[in-house]
């Protein structure tokens, strides 16, 4: 089966770079501006995923809804106030957006600038909509809802090839859970981690980030940033936290916990000991009852005459 052309489009776009000074330009005032700790609370970090699709939910509806009530005679005023209430919607939905576009990759920045322009296109056409409405040119209030729509439509494929091609929004760190086996794994004796130096291990084929503090508590994490797959490893530790080099996330070395966005999802996190002077790690689990069990085995585990545990993070 040949490629689709709408696909074939979308991958020429993401090579593109033509647009890229454009991109560049926007990203920096975005960046600029003196959000503080609102940038968190705009990409999403206290729902756990991005705001941004929550958001468009309202104008995307009450346009839809305004479209379906423009099908049936005598409605137009109900639709007109529809349009107005999506309208009054997109601009803190096209802020959160913003927000997130300018802490992604270059490939899905080209995508996303025109799906952002694509849905302006929409705004202009739904504005131009509510003016007839008002100025009692309801048939051509109906024509530009409609021609609005079709650019919405189209915004939304171009979103949804952004989230489920690209994956912008999604949590790079999820399969980890469903990779790692049960149950401690060797990576290497102590000597191997520097105090306060961030080292790249691999546990199952999973890269792993291991930070051992001056008093020798072993931290361990999923090594690529559940944001876009940054390298933990190439990042700055301090204050018990490790910053991802790409984009500034900050994660707790103790949990994984994800204390500074743009990531909107914590780290997988992995309980550590040293046995035998080697470092071991298991992934930590959620079922209380299972690692309970699993605990006790552990504790009656002989170490051998000299042989200590650490755990990271109160593991």
């Amino acid at each position: 089966m040949r490629q689709s052309r709408a696909l074939w489009l979308l991958d020429r776009l993401e090579r593109d770079p033509r647009a890229d000074p454009v991109i560049d330009a926007l990203r920096e005032r975005v960046r600029a501006l003196p959000l503080g700790r609102g940038r968190d609370l705009l990409h999403g970090r206290w729902l756990g995923h991005p705001v941004h699709p929550l958001m468009v939910q309202v104008p995307i509806g009450s346009w839809l809804s305004a479209a379906v009530l423009d099908l049936r005679p005598g409605r137009s005023r109900e639709a007109g106030l529809l349009v107005g209430v999506g309208l009054a919607a997109a601009a803190p939905a096209a802020f959160t957006g913003a927000v997130d576009w300018a802490e992604l990759h270059r490939q899905q920045q080209r995508v996303g600038l025109l799906h952002a322009l694509t849905n302006t296109a929409a705004v202009a056409l739904y504005t131009a909509s509510l003016v007839c409405r008002v100025k009692g040119r309801g048939a051509a209030g109906r024509t530009f809802g409609f021609l609005g729509m079709t650019a919405v439509g189209l915004g939304g494929m171009l979103g949804g090839h952004l989230a489920y091609r690209q994956a912008s929004g999604a949590n790079h760190a999820e399969e980890v859970p469903h990779v790692v086996t049960e149950g401690w794994h060797r990576i290497g004796t102590v000597d191997e981690f520097p105090a306060g130096r961030p080292v790249r291990r691999s546990v199952d084929d999973v890269p792993v980030l291991v930070v051992r503090e001056p008093g020798g508590t072993v931290h361990a994490l999923a090594e690529r940033c559940s944001h876009l797959a940054g390298p933990l490893s190439e990042g700055t530790v301090a204050d018990g936290c490790v910053q991802c080099p790409w984009h500034g996330s900050t994660f707790r070395l103790s949990d994984g916990w994800n204390v500074r966005g743009p990531a909107t999802a914590p780290q997988p996190a992995f309980d550590t000991r040293v046995v035998d002077a080697h470092v071991e790690l298991r992934l930590r689990r959620h079922d209380r009852d299972g690692r309970a069990a699993d605990d006790r085995e552990t504790d009656r585990r002989p170490t051998g005459s000299g042989a200590g545990r650490t755990r990271g993070g109160g593991g």
